[in-house]
């Protein structure tokens, strides 16, 4: 039996309180460190879903082992709970960095440390889950060392003040740090909170446990972990500067944390000027020019007065759009006002899309595409979907079958829909899987592909920002309610995927993607 300590600074009462409140900050911080790993493993890896199943499986699996370990720790509660908090802090808060720092300077580029910031988030996330799972069977004991109490009401006091916490610190990751902090002042601050609090409570209320040279040890480890958190704060500025150069090269003119995704901008000439978001290689001055004709030129023969892009908020589709005579009207939903506020103000890429927002027809709504579309002011002749990768988790809605569904809604009688549907040479069953789709929203379909080999300009490899190459060719599907026809069909680099290949055979009993089962891969 546990006795309630004679040596309290306070009343019981008071000293439940800031125990409960101890709990509930210290709560706060380990979502928080959850958050974060989440949400820079999903920028630096890809593919959120698979990133949040890993840190939260893991994270789970070693709270429980955690709990199991902190029995041993009973008989010093108080110095064990707060040199776990010291160390969850150092942990927690330095996780961000480190994963920057294995992404950056390893690359994933097939050195010994290959993957190394995969390796990474499951080290972190193992280790956080470790020592917050050993929190709560600490904080039981000190609980009931204020005042005797029945052990499963002691236990709802402590699981009330938990979820709160976890509460608080879900909503301030989204809405406070990461918007006005970025990631890792972010992550740092919230561990110098943790580290403050664990040491507070040990140091406030249960000081006369601890033998003097407890204290000093658990005051010196408290100081050493807010000195280093408060050195990397001041490099951080640095450090994140160095770390992009590794990942995106020297030239970087522009990066900027939108409300939507970073942004970065590198080069300074039409010829190297290369737009990366999050991390992925969006626009490349030496070769969007085949990209852009071909995502919007198929669909624009014929009359075409009013455009609809969906999308392109670097304003390059629409370049090509006004190209065409008879246009009278192009809209842009882009999300991102970052981008379109990039696209309008830096020289380099207001000229590459020679200031195409100048033009009075090109008119700009920043909006979630699917939401929009769901209430579309007015059809229009031509639809291009300039949107990021299927392959990417966050934009699998925006190749549904319910999207294309909406965009059929919004299409004029004899319209056309282009979409950009990924490579098909180094994916075939993402590129065949968005064609089924818009088959299954009763749409009729004309797959085709750009290939550098054929379009005569140099064509380098597409490339993401950790330096992986990628496929050369870019597959697109035209789309309209009668049968649409390329014409010609071999310009410029287009080249129309043979319908009776033994590739789309083979892809041909692929089930459509729908919001509810989402059928693509990153």
């Amino acid at each position: 039996m546990i006795e309630p300590s004679t040596h309290l600074p306070v009343t019981p009462r008071t000293g439940r309180f800031l125990v409960l409140a101890g709990v509930f900050i210290c709560a706060a911080c380990g979502l928080v460190y959850e958050l974060e790993l989440v949400a820079l493993a999903s920028y630096l890896i890809g593919d959120s879903v698979t990133q949040a199943s890993v840190v939260l499986s893991v994270m789970v699996f070693a709270m429980g082992i955690g709990s199991l370990l902190a029995k041993r720790l009973r008989c010093r509660a108080a110095a064990g709970f707060g040199l776990v908090e010291s160390a969850l802090a150092l942990v927690g808060g330095l996780s961000a960095m480190a994963l920057y720092a294995a992404f950056a300077w390893t690359g994933d580029r097939g050195e010994v440390w290959a993957g190394g910031s995969r390796y990474l988030l499951v080290a972190f996330s193992l280790a956080i889950g470790l020592l917050i799972g050993a929190e709560v069977p600490l904080l039981m004991v000190l609980i009931q060392r204020i005042r005797r109490q029945d052990p499963s009401g002691a236990v709802s006091d402590l699981f009330a003040a938990d979820y709160v916490g976890a509460l608080v610190g879900g909503l301030a990751f989204p809405f406070l740090l990461l918007p006005l902090l970025g990631q890792l002042t972010g992550a740092l601050i919230t561990g110098a909170i943790n580290a403050l609090a664990g040491g507070a409570l040990v140091f406030g209320l249960f000081r006369h446990d601890l033998s003097v040279r407890g204290r000093w040890a658990l005051l010196v480890a408290n100081v050493t972990v807010l000195g280093v958190l408060a050195a990397a704060a001041v490099l951080v500025g640095d450090f994140e500067a160095a770390a992009r150069r590794a990942v995106y090269g020297k030239d970087v003119r522009v990066a900027v944390q939108t409300d939507v995704q970073e942004v970065v901008l590198t080069g300074g000439r039409l010829d190297s000027l290369d737009l990366y978001l999050d991390g992925r290689l969006r626009v490349s001055g030496r070769d969007e020019h085949r990209y852009h004709r071909a995502l919007v030129g198929p669909a624009m023969n014929g009359r075409r007065a009013r455009v609809l892009i969906l999308g392109g908020g670097d304003g390059l589709a629409a370049r090509e759009v006004l190209r065409h005579s008879g246009v009278r009207r192009v809209d842009i939903v882009e999300l991102d006002r970052g981008v379109v506020e990039l696209a309008r103000s830096d020289p380099a890429l207001s000229e590459l899309n020679e200031q195409v927002y100048r033009d009075p027809r090109v008119r700009v709504v920043h909006a979630d595409a699917f939401r929009w579309l769901r209430s579309p002011p007015r059809t229009y002749d031509v639809v291009i979907s300039d949107l990021p990768d299927p392959g990417i988790t966050a934009s699998t809605k925006l190749y549904s079958q319910e999207f294309y569904g909406l965009v059929c809604r919004a299409l004029a009688a004899g319209g056309r829909l282009s979409v950009h549907a990924g490579p098909v040479a180094a994916r075939p069953r993402v590129f065949w899987t968005v064609e089924a789709t818009l088959r299954a929203a009763g749409l009729r379909t004309e797959p085709y592909r750009v290939d550098g080999r054929l379009s005569g300009f140099a064509a380098g490899p597409d490339r993401t920002a950790d330096g992986a190459s990628a496929p050369r060719d870019w597959g697109f599907v035209l789309a309209a309610g009668s049968r649409p026809v390329l014409d010609p069909p071999r310009t410029a680099g287009l080249l129309r995927v043979d319908v009776a290949s033994a590739e789309r055979t083979r892809m041909r009993g692929l089930t459509p993607s729908t919001l509810v089962h989402p059928r693509y891969a990153n």
